[in-house]
């Protein structure tokens, strides 16, 4: 199967079954550099399911996901690590510590992945979080647990971004930096696959998205 030059990422003839139902079946495409795609559709369509798959966390039906690297694409199962070294995937379970502060917690995961940890206060107001910094996670609402997780996002290093939902629970000024975001991070050579019940105001010519249709039986 031919690849543009510039493809990051690529879906071969995915189908996903779940409770002996088809969610989508010989679903294709490529996520190239600069892209940010929405996956669109009903609830039970399938959207989380495709993230997961394409994050490596599910395995589909039949079909591949592939990385491409030279000196050819790989199936993202058979060369995981370096896969997971290009990945930033932020699921509904965002993975916080409920003995650790927001701070910690985002300390933690920066010098677990060799980022910068020295500038937790000022990625933490980038999601309005200032005044939480010391506060225990185990305090703070799921909302606040999913803005200490997408503030990793402004230190992240890594070219694919896999967001479920990202702008659950964020006020509108939040929203709109996390699109910012978006559209710096495409325009870098980056590309966002994500997940939204929210009509996006993303202007970037590379902006699309990508429909799941809900099959009813």
């Amino acid at each position: 199967m031919l690849k543009p030059s510039n493809a990051l990422l690529s879906a071969d003839k995915l189908t996903c079954i779940r409770e002996e139902r088809i969610l989508f079946d010989e679903l294709s495409f490529d996520i190239c550099a600069g892209d940010i795609v929405q996956i669109e559709g009903q609830n039970g369509a399938g959207k989380t399911s495709l993230l997961r798959i394409l994050a490596g966390l599910s395995a589909p039906y039949s079909g591949q996901v592939l990385l491409n690297q030279a000196p050819q694409p790989k199936n993202i199962r058979a060369c995981r690590e370096e896969f997971h070294q290009q990945l930033t995937y932020i699921g509904h379970n965002p993975g916080i510590k409920g003995e650790m502060s927001a701070q910690e917690n985002l300390e933690f995961y920066l010098s677990l992945h060799g980022l910068d940890s020295q500038k937790t206060e000022s990625t933490l107001d980038k999601v309005n979080l200032t005044a939480f910094e010391d506060s225990l996670a185990s305090h703070l609402s799921a909302g606040q647990h999913r803005r200490i997780a997408l503030a990793r996002l402004w230190q992240s290093k890594t070219p694919i971004w896999i967001l479920d939902e990202p702008f659950t629970a964020i006020d509108k000024q939040g929203v709109k930096n996390l699109e910012s975001l978006f559209v710096e991070h495409a325009q870098r050579g980056g590309c966002v696959i994500l997940t939204s019940h929210q009509d996006l105001t993303i202007s970037a010519a590379n902006f699309r998205k990508i429909q799941l249709a809900y099959r009813f039986y």
